[in-house]
């Protein structure tokens, strides 16, 4: 991964006066940042509907209602992550550093996946270089889609827009399979390496046979549905959550709107961290009390981008000094309804797939 250099602007001071409201805020509310009497309630009641739902799945006595709780336990997994795992991730979920790690671990490793790789790419890689191809592990560098100037474009990559959704079905799949097992040997199609500990291999390992146990083989073994319609239900459950989660984190930075900014030889940006974040990141609906329940937050990306050590919960109260202080500064917060921001995101594939070169277009609200 390419460390890069930051150099000082506009974003600088409203970054630092941002963090200084923010402080003068929590501090005159009497609050801490970390998740309140809220979050817990999010936490008890994800946690209690996976479960729930899992129980009826595995105790169906007919395939209609096999298939709904299995589908419905997969959406329910998926908000879990989108509302505590990401928020215990960044170690704001609740104020225990023991309970924030478990929570985020738990979380995540009984999906199959594992914790400290996806936690070490997410916090170290992609919030740090946010769409810099070479230092942020979410700018894909994939045969099949063209998603920065630099990449090569390919004669099919014109077709990009057309097939994108069909593939976004196998995201997940891919990421269980695909993703987690390359970076075990050291090889990646992703823009960054890690190393790996031998107990988060083990853990990384160990957690996928469990979640096949569990999420396949236990089903086969105590219903008589047989493997197929089981496999199935497995499948049907993973093109349901990809399709989700592409559909709530894809629009966030892949848009015509945003920058994929190229940093010089010497590895040097010229512009702040702060300004990365503001050209980087699409909201939609911020202020939506229903996204903000749902999705923890993530509509809001270039608010959780700048501030991460605040927990979602509190986002709707501190986002109107967020807009007033990037209007004050100069600074561009793109915001919009989702439907702006998906049919932005399809017309990025398109122009990327047909344009060797291709600009952010200007926002206007």
């Amino acid at each position: 991964m390419n460390k890069l250099k930051f150099t000082k602007d506009e974003g600088s001071e409203f970054y630092k006066e941002l963090n200084e409201k923010i402080e003068q805020y929590f501090a005159n509310k009497g609050i801490h940042k970390t998740g309140n009497k809220t979050m817990i309630f999010k936490i008890i009641l994800y946690f209690s509907l996976d479960i729930l739902f899992y129980v009826l799945m595995i105790t169906s006595t007919t395939t209609i209602g096999f298939y709904a709780f299995y589908l419905l336990m997969g959406l329910s997994v998926l908000l879990t992550a989108f509302n505590i795992s990401h928020d215990a991730a960044h170690g704001v979920a609740v104020k225990s550093k023991f309970w924030n790690k478990l929570l985020f671990s738990l979380s995540f490793n009984l999906q199959g996946n594992n914790a400290y790789v996806w936690g070490k790419n997410h916090n170290e890689s992609h919030h740090l270089y946010t769409n810099i191809e070479g230092s942020d592990i979410d700018v894909l560098n994939n045969p099949l889609f063209r998603m920065t100037e630099s990449q090569p474009l390919k004669w099919f990559h014109k077709y990009q827009f057309i097939y994108a959704p069909f593939l976004y079905l196998l995201y997940s799949i891919n990421w269980f399979f695909f993703r987690e097992t390359l970076m075990l040997i050291n090889y990646s199609s992703r823009t960054i390496k890690i190393e790996i500990p031998r107990n988060e291999v083990v853990k990384l390992i160990l957690y996928k046979f469990l979640y096949i146990g569990y999420m396949i083989i236990l089903p086969v073994y105590l219903l008589p549905f047989g493997w197929a319609t089981v496999l199935l239900a497995f499948l049907l459950n993973h093109f349901l959550v990809s399709l989700i989660f592409v559909g709530v984190l894809g629009v966030s930075h892949l848009s015509d709107f945003v920058d994929h900014p190229v940093p010089d030889k010497d590895n040097k940006l010229h512009m702040s961290w702060p300004k990365l974040q503001m050209c980087t990141s699409v909201d939609y609906n911020a202020d939506s009390k229903f996204f903000n329940w749902t999705l923890g937050g993530f509509n809001a990306h270039a608010l959780h981008h700048l501030l991460p050590n605040i927990c979602h919960v509190h986002y709707l109260e501190i986002l109107p000094m967020f807009e007033e202080l990037s209007k004050k500064h100069g600074l561009t917060y793109m915001e919009m309804p989702y439907r702006k921001s998906l049919a932005s995101h399809f017309r990025f594939l398109k122009g990327m797939g047909q344009h060797q070169q291709f600009k952010a277009i200007p926002f206007e609200r």
